[in-house]
């Protein structure tokens, strides 16, 4: 026998991976200029310059130098140069033993759910939210809950998940900026979340993590100002992966972080490096923490995004589409023109044009556009879109 619940993850893969291996194949047989795919959190921003730099200058050191393990939870220098940039941010005192180093946020929320969570646990999430976290909190032995994001303005609703908090909570989960719906919850938002879980770890007698998805942090648009969480809530834990900022995704480089004012900080992190043991997620890629290490401190570079911003929606705006304007990440939360989220992404492909249907982010009724591609695949997709508009006028 093998495991049942494996074998359905592998039969029924990622929605929006299977979206993106359709789009390569049909950009093959029809050419690439055809193909309007907006199905991946893939960066077009090339990585900075510092980035090759840095790869460069570490190729010429002796292999061992680069190539050799590290400490399971990542080599000191870098752990220290990132606790060094946290502190000079967010005016924190954390230092190199308060991180692990991890292949990206995937890796960093996995191993978090194996070290936290215990038979009968629950884990809450706020819809829409990232598919793999349902694989990610299931696959650990805990059952997932989900609340819906105020209908108004995709904030958290706070009551909502104040009312669902229960014995059995042992985590929620946030992703601020958020996908896919691109929002920025707010300070106050966040100081409500922080209230609802102080008071529910005091009835229930155990204290209620929070962590905090942070891929997206460093991408915020105008005035809007991502809160650091653990100012706000003592019993955070940080989840970070530098594929977004530093255009790295496939490198997958990350950390988790746990405060020393996190109630019993010290277990939890050597849970933590427990769970990074028995899951095999130790010594996360010794090159690319040797790139972190030199390159902590770059700018992401969030005016490229902000231009496909403006691109898309101006488009959709003329076209009459409805959307959410994004504050934060790289991604458009674009309203359907039919109930059937599926079937409107399903048309859309008759197009040409790859759209995320809402319903593996838990809600219906919307699809999600990745505007982290060239400009000419949006500015390309303007016909594309009018022709889906007009399937439904």
């Amino acid at each position: 026998m093998i495991n049942e619940q494996m074998l359905k993850l592998g039969q029924e893969p990622s929605s929006i991976r299977e979206l993106f291996a359709y789009g390569l194949e049909r950009k093959a047989q029809i050419g690439e200029d055809k193909v309007f795919d907006f199905s991946l959190g893939n960066p077009s921003v090339p990585a900075p310059d510092a980035v090759s730099r840095a790869i460069g200058d570490l190729a010429l050191l002796p292999p061992a130098t680069i190539h050799g393990y590290t400490p399971a939870q990542g080599a000191p220098a870098p752990r220290a140069a990132i606790a060094a940039n946290l502190n000079e941010r967010f005016g924190t005192s954390y230092n190199l033993n308060d991180l692990y180093l991890t292949c990206g946020a995937a890796a960093s929320l996995n191993i978090c759910l194996k070290a936290l969570v215990c038979p009968g646990d629950e884990v809450v999430v706020v819809a829409p939210f990232f598919p793999e976290y349902r694989v990610w909190i299931e696959g650990n032995g805990a059952k997932l809950v989900i609340v819906p994001a105020r209908e108004s303005d995709f904030q958290i609703d706070v009551p909502a998940l104040a009312a669902v908090l229960n014995e059995n909570t042992k985590a929620v989960i946030i992703n601020t900026p958020n996908n896919p719906v691109g929002v920025v919850y707010t300070p106050q938002t966040l100081r409500e979340l922080a209230g609802a879980l102080r008071d529910a770890s005091e009835k229930f007698g155990h204290p209620i993590y929070l962590m905090s998805d942070e891929p997206y942090r460093e991408l915020v648009y105008g005035d809007n100002v991502v809160t650091w969480v653990p100012s706000v809530y003592q019993n955070t834990i940080v989840c970070y992966s530098w594929s977004k900022s530093l255009s790295m995704p496939g490198e997958r480089i990350g950390y988790i972080l746990v405060p020393p004012e996190l109630e019993g900080a010290r277990e939890v992190y050597a849970a933590i490096c427990g769970a990074g043991r028995a899951l095999g997620f130790v010594c996360a890629p010794a090159l690319f923490q040797k790139v972190i290490e030199r390159c902590v401190g770059e700018p992401a570079d969030v005016d490229a995004y902000v231009r496909n911003r403006q691109l898309l929606t101006s488009m959709l705006d003329e076209l009459g589409y409805e959307y959410i304007e994004p504050q934060g990440a790289f991604y458009l939360w674009v309203k359907a023109l039919e109930p059937d989220a599926a079937a409107f992404a399903e048309m859309a492909k008759s197009f040409e044009l790859l759209l995320v249907p809402s319903d593996s982010f838990g809600v219906g009724g919307w699809v999600r556009l990745g505007y982290c591609v060239s400009d000419k695949v949006i500015t390309g997709s303007y016909d594309a879109f009018k022709a889906l508009r007009a399937q439904y006028a």
